[in-house]
């Protein structure tokens, strides 16, 4: 991979990170979670939602099914894949 593909790679995984956060981070607000209550629905650590919404972790595929149950949303719509059906 030369360096601008890397780096073309790189700025799109931080994209759809930032995406993920906000998505995240706006689902929760909708349902009046706290980080401390969304990690305790889940059954892990408040630390571990907070990486997520920071962008440092990406759940795991267990963790996003659970996500998507208490949300109330689908994995297309947590994960924005409904837009890239669309292009």
């Amino acid at each position: 991979m030369d360096r601008k593909s890397f780096f073309a790679h790189r700025n799109k995984i931080m994209e759809e990170t930032v995406n993920f956060s906000r998505i995240l981070r706006t689902a929760m607000e909708r349902k009046g979670l706290s980080q401390l209550k969304f990690a305790k629905l889940l059954q892990i650590r408040q630390s571990q939602v907070s990486n997520w919404l920071h962008g440092k972790s990406w759940p795991g595929y267990y963790s996003i099914r659970q996500i998507c149950i208490i949300l109330g949303m689908s994995s297309d719509e947590l994960l924005e894949l409904e837009n890239i059906k669309k292009s």
